[in-house]
């Protein structure tokens, strides 16, 4: 076979991501030249819907009919087009239990982004979170309960599909009992693997017959394979999901940049091992380089016969078909108004309640403590910034802030002692350290984000799963006696 045919089929097995909010013609070029079908967005790529709508239209006429546009929009934090109605996180809808409200939440999301021009929307997340330190996962899961988790997250990705958008379950075969970022390392979940059967794997397995793309974990799962992560593990992708499972589906790396990857193998090294151990399509959202020398790589694996072709062209039929179900093509976006309803509804029947918390008296003096800055982590996008919180609590009280850089130097005995009740605000994922959890007494504490920070402290908390807008009106309207705190945190310890 001719070198470029060959670099044009690894084209295909291959996802990108991109620079800039227009598609340049250099890029252009390289698509073409390549083959490529699958690009993911990020929150750098966009600016408003008529630029976005623009670049989806652009990518799709440089890819073809069966492009995959994909991008992650699960909700909460995790969101990447920031204008539309703001989704609740999955841990928001675990806390309001209602697998119908779950069903129209994911329509609407699928709604919004289809009306951009996307056709695969990397979620739900099917990881159980059931460790309290998890860096990354905590409120994008569903909750802790198997059963529970895999009903809302089905009924999520049947609102999607009734959209014409392609869901994608990750982190297979699960992310929820790390402690450890694989963006920033490699996780290992060491259990046995009838323990792994009965809480990691249910909802994946549940969710096989029916979920249309699985995202794989850069996690070491040693019961199964103690050499391999399971992006490259022929044990977890091939025995365990395809032949023992019998799934027929899409498997997709996660990014092939994360460190858990990055750091240990080279770019092209990474994608051919995760092909070989049964993924359909690498995520090489490197540089571009990277992604040169990825297709370079898988190239030179089909050439040699170690990616037999055969097998491409088996994977390369279950794109078509993911691509074929669910066509790419911005469609007009009528119902942005009665989204923004139910997602603010969504919001409101998540607010949980811990410790019986009270409500200060309207125009009370209240003091509001919280972080002065409001960082993107990478995954998630930027937090609330206490301005905000502020003015918030400001339509309701009389309000002095005051903000801290850094939890662990803050002498929250150094505050004054003029009788005010004292709120404080956490505005980032990250627990709280030891300084913090022996010395800070507010009044009332405000889980803005990672529920898990209200079992820092012994204060009275309220959490919302997430920052977004509607959240903080569901707080505001708490505050004001205007509803009750009726969602049930899905984890184990509140």
């Amino acid at each position: 076979m001719h070198t470029n045919d060959l670099r044009q089929l690894a084209g295909r097995l291959i996802m990108i991501r991109l620079s800039g909010t227009e598609l340049d013609a250099d890029t252009t070029a390289f698509i073409r030249a390549h083959r490529i079908r699958g690009v993911c967005l990020f929150r750098q790529n966009m600016t408003d819907a008529a630029q976005l709508t623009r670049f989806t239209g652009a990518l799709r006429d440089a890819m073809g009919a069966d492009a995959l546009i994909a991008l992650d929009q699960e909700g909460g934090a995790v969101v990447r087009a920031l204008w539309v109605p703001p989704p609740p996180s999955a841990m928001a809808l675990g806390a309001a239990g209602d697998a119908d409200l779950a069903r129209d939440v994911g329509a609407a999301v699928a709604r919004a982004i289809r009306a951009m021009g996307f056709n695969w929307n990397f979620a739900p997340v099917l990881d159980l979170n059931n460790n309290p330190q998890n860096p990354v996962i905590a409120e994008r899961s569903f909750g802790a309960d198997p059963q529970q988790a895999t009903a809302l997250a089905l009924a999520w990705m049947a609102g999607s599909e009734s959209e014409g958008v392609a869901c994608c379950v990750k982190h297979f075969p699960g992310h929820g009992d790390t402690h450890v970022d694989s963006h920033r390392d490699l996780p290992t979940v060491d259990k046995p693997l009838s323990e792994l059967a009965r809480f990691e794997f249910a909802p994946f397995r549940a969710a096989a017959p029916h979920a249309p793309a699985v995202m794989t974990a850069h996690i070491v799962y040693p019961s199964l394979d103690a050499d391999n992560p399971a992006t490259m593990s022929r044990a977890i992708l091939t025995d365990l999901l395809r032949t023992q499972w019998g799934y027929e589906g899409v498997i997709i790396t996660d990014g092939m940049d994360m460190h858990a990857i990055a750091h240990r193998y080279a770019a092209g090294e990474a994608a051919v091992n995760a092909l070989l151990a049964g993924a359909d399509m690498v995520m090489a959202i490197g540089s571009r380089a990277d992604q040169q020398e990825t297709i370079a790589a898988i190239a030179a694996a089909i050439a040699d016969g170690r990616l037999p072709l055969a097998d491409v062209h088996a994977r390369l039929a279950r794109l078509d078909r993911l691509a074929c179900a669910h066509p790419a093509g911005s469609v007009p976006y009528t119902t942005e108004d009665a989204d923004r309803a139910l997602m603010a509804q969504a919001w409101r029947r998540a607010l949980t309640a811990r410790g019986n918390p009270h409500r200060p008296a309207p125009r009370a003096k209240v003091r509001l403590v919280a972080r002065q800055d409001v960082v993107s982590d990478g995954v998630s996008e930027a937090g609330v910034p206490a301005g905000a919180v502020a003015a918030m609590l400001g339509r309701l009280f009389d309000v002095d802030l005051v903000t801290f850089a850094d939890a662990e130097r803050f002498d929250w005995s150094a505050l004054p002692a003029d009788g005010r009740f004292t709120i404080l605000a956490s505005t980032s994922r990250r627990r709280y350290g030891p300084h913090a959890r022996a010395t800070w007494t507010p009044d009332l504490h405000l889980a803005l984000w990672n529920p898990y920070q209200a079992l820092d402290f012994a204060a009275p908390a309220l959490m919302t799963y997430g920052f977004a807008p509607p959240a903080l009106d569901a707080v505001r309207a708490w505050l004001a006696g205007e509803i009750d705190a009726e969602g049930r945190c899905p984890v184990p310890g509140f």
